[in-house]
């Protein structure tokens, strides 16, 4: 029996034209194919039609299967032979557990290879004609998670030093909103600070609030604005 290997693949943040041609070779070719929330069709549609499809998407508390569960499944898939294409929103290795799967698949004896993905830190933004950098307003950006691991006892986020930063970009940021600006405003972000929450970005239906951090959370309120969507402070807004 031929040793499988793990292909850990970024689909980008939605719109199939962001998706890699790397990303189509490998889709190609694989004999199993594990995909998250959010992957579309069209994307999904570059797959080998002979291959095997197992969907473990996870929404906020609605989860196909844990991640250990997604561990075990992608050795189990390689210790059978398959190439696996693991897909993933956005790239594997911002905020999308890539790093622990392919320690994972190493540990167990089996090879992966990471394949890159547009992330939605940056090209969603785009989408939404705001820069996360300008020569004009600011040299440097931050990509922050919008929901830290649950049952964390203390916030990794070190708040003061993000209010240095010239653009903010949380991901996964709607649930979390009221608390982000809170910790913004009390790690001394000024309230007129301009900011936008972007919802499905790349998509056809995307939907862009902006305002301020001051009142940033009412018109999120307003328009009634659900995951997923990213949260973007800074003057480039």
């Amino acid at each position: 029996m031929k040793k499988g290997k793990v292909y850990l693949i970024g689909a980008g943040p939605g719109d199939p034209g962001l998706f890699t041609i790397r990303g189509k070779e490998v889709l190609e070719r694989a004999d199993t194919v594990i995909y998250d929330r959010l992957i579309g069709s069209e994307i999904l549609g570059y797959s080998n039609p002979q291959a095997e499809f197992i969907y473990v998407g996870k929404a906020s508390s609605n989860h196909a299967l844990s991640q250990d569960e997604i561990n075990a499944l992608l050795v189990k898939k390689a210790g059978e032979g398959k190439i696996v294409a693991r897909l993933k929103g956005g790239d594997p290795f911002v905020f999308g557990r890539g790093g622990e799967e392919a320690l994972f698949v190493r540990e167990h004896g089996f090879d992966f290879e990471i394949v890159p993905g547009v992330t939605s830190a940056i090209s969603v933004p785009a989408y939404a004609g705001i820069p996360v950098t300008h020569r004009d307003a600011n040299s440097g950006f931050a990509v922050i998670t919008g929901h830290e691991k649950p049952g964390k006892r203390t916030s990794s986020i070190n708040w003061e030093k993000l209010s240095g930063i010239g653009t903010l970009v949380f991901l996964m940021g709607v649930e979390n909103l009221e608390h982000i600006v809170e910790n913004l405003l009390q790690a001394g972000s000024q309230p007129e600070t301009p900011a936008a929450l972007i919802r499905r970005g790349t998509f056809p239906d995307q939907q862009v609030v902006t305002g301020t951090l001051k009142d940033i959370v009412s018109l999120v309120r307003q328009a009634d604005m659900q995951p997923p969507a990213i949260l973007v402070v800074g003057e480039t807004v």
